[in-house]
């Protein structure tokens, strides 16, 4: 079989359009070699990964920004900005290969190979460049996918939008969104499907929580009627010690913290027992929190916590 010709930069690596291979000067023969899958409409992709990597989020806007470019006016939006701005917690089109784009209601919903389509109304600031790929903003796509998820898995991403960054860790001082803006947002689109869920989910957010999980637990522990805890607030247990657990409760000196699998490593381990021997020292109670204790909508967590903030005197009402 005859080789093809290499693609010039930078239609070489990337699913890139047929108006931008002729600008670069592709011949329309070359754009019809096999060794170029056509995804959709007027889009070439190099035979060189499968199409399973759609959900890779370093992936995904090269394979996205096509499809924004032949559709005027459009935007990446709903599930594929979700994965675009690495939200946490679950959507459950977020492993789906089609690729959601949006543009305004005053135009025709984008239909085409590959694409979920959707119209509405976008304000100015709803819409945002990243790298040349048209998105919708953070506060933007929360609302979007709120009609498709849980009112729980749209506080989890409430929370990571309200959640104060480590600067030293994150290189950002300021959160992604506040409260006021996210009420905002939800005041401008009364109407849009999901709108009830999500000022549902502001309510019981809270700024604080470091992760999904974190979120979870804090939920379940509030719906058990347990004392509202502090999240991620230092405590000095001793002159020389802090410690920043989860969530602690002051009054009862009970900390909370949650365990990913990255607690399972050597050396996290070796500090896992420094810390709880913080807090012994100190006369607090910590709780350790990991995922088996969060099946049955964390049954087994609750009931840790209660206990410990018994023993610390909390009495249940």
């Amino acid at each position: 079989m005859k080789i093809p010709r290499p693609l010039p930069e930078p239609v070489d690596a990337a699913p890139f359009t047929v108006h931008e291979a002729l600008d670069a000067g592709v011949s329309r023969r070359r754009l019809r070699h096999r060794a170029l899958d056509s995804p959709s409409r007027g889009i070439r992709k190099p035979q060189l990964a499968d199409s399973t990597e759609l959900a890779d989020p370093t992936e995904l806007p090269e394979q996205v920004r096509p499809f924004t470019v032949v559709t005027e006016f459009s935007a990446a939006s709903h599930a594929t900005a979700f994965v675009l701005w690495d939200f946490p917690g679950f959507h459950p089109d977020a492993e789906n290969p089609a690729i959601h784009i949006s543009r305004p209601d005053t135009m025709a919903i984008p239909r085409r190979k590959g694409v979920a389509g959707h119209v509405g109304q976008f304000f100015d600031d709803e819409i945002t460049s990243v790298n040349g790929l048209l998105v919708t903003s953070r506060a933007r796509t929360w609302l979007d996918c709120a009609r498709r998820m849980s009112i729980d898995e749209i506080t989890v991403v409430a929370d990571h939008l309200l959640r104060r960054p480590r600067a030293e860790f994150e290189g950002r001082r300021e959160p992604y969104a506040t409260p006021e803006e996210l009420a905002d947002m939800l005041d401008r689109h009364k109407g849009t499907p999901g709108v009830r869920k999500a000022r549902l989910a502001l309510e019981q957010a809270r700024i604080g929580a470091d992760s999904a999980q974190e979120t979870r637990l804090r939920l379940a522990l509030e719906r058990a009627g347990l004392p509202t805890a502090g999240l991620n607030v230092p405590v000095q247990l001793s002159p020389a010690v802090e410690r920043q657990p989860d969530m602690s409760y002051p009054e009862y000196r009970v900390a909370v913290e949650y365990d990913g699998d990255g607690h399972s490593e050597a050396e996290q381990i070796v500090r896992d027992i420094a810390r709880e021997e913080d807090y012994s020292n100190a006369g607090w109670r910590l709780v350790r929190i990991s995922r088996r204790h969060m099946k049955n909508d964390a049954r087994s967590a609750v009931v840790k916590v209660r206990t410990a903030l018994i023993d610390g005197g909390w009495f249940p009402k």
